[in-house]
C-alpha cells in the first residue's frame, strides 16, 4: 500500500520520470549510434594513399 501511495501524485515528479526518463534513454542511444556510425563511415588514416 505505501509504494502504490508513493506513485499516486506527486506534484508531478513521477509523470516527468515516467515520459522523460525512457526519452533520456533513447536519446542516449541515438547519440551512441550516431558516434558509432560516424566513427564507421570515416576511413582508415592507414590505408589512404595520397
Amino acid at each position: 500500500m505505501h509504494a502504490i501511495s508513493i506513485l499516486a501524485h506527486q506534484g508531478g515528479w513521477d509523470e516527468i520520470a515516467l515520459v522523460g526518463g525512457p526519452i533520456i534513454v533513447f536519446a542516449g542511444l541515438l547519440v551512441v549510434a550516431r558516434r558509432r556510425a560516424v566513427l564507421h563511415a570515416q576511413p582508415d588514416a592507414d590505408t589512404t594513399t595520397d
